[in-house]
């Protein structure tokens, strides 16, 4: 029902910022709560943060929050996750996924579509 493309990602020193977008290709965008996650090499994939599809909701796991922001422009079909004082704990493959639901999740089995992933990386 929808497709996920991230992108943004790279090389950035530590204490820099980057910020990630998540296009979306399918319809009704505004319906689904979008997430973002994360993997480092050799380590499973954890979550990072997620916003409802109207913004008024959102949630952050406890290594980022503070630091990054997740957003959305439903117009755009796109979602945003803004690092800042990036961390090399920070490096990993990032991915955007999308549930068609109103209830926030941060459980990444809720989550049936996922994108390629981006790749981030922070050096110290």
């Amino acid at each position: 029902q929808v497709q996920l493309v991230e992108s943004g990602g790279g090389l950035v020193q530590a204490g820099g910022s980057l910020r990630l977008s998540c296009a979306a290709s399918g319809r009704t965008f505004s319906s689904y709560v979008m997430g973002w996650f994360r993997q480092a090499p050799g380590k499973e994939r954890d979550f990072v943060a997620a916003i409802s599809g109207s913004s008024g909701s959102t949630y952050y796991g406890d290594s980022v929050k503070g630091r990054f922001t997740i957003s959305r422009d439903n117009a755009k079909n796109t979602v945003y996750l803004e690092m800042n004082s990036l961390k090399p704990e920070d490096t990993a493959d990032y991915y955007c996924a999308a549930r068609r639901s109103v209830v926030v999740t941060t459980t990444e089995a809720l989550y049936p579509y996922w994108g390629q992933g981006t790749q981030v990386t922070v050096s110290s």
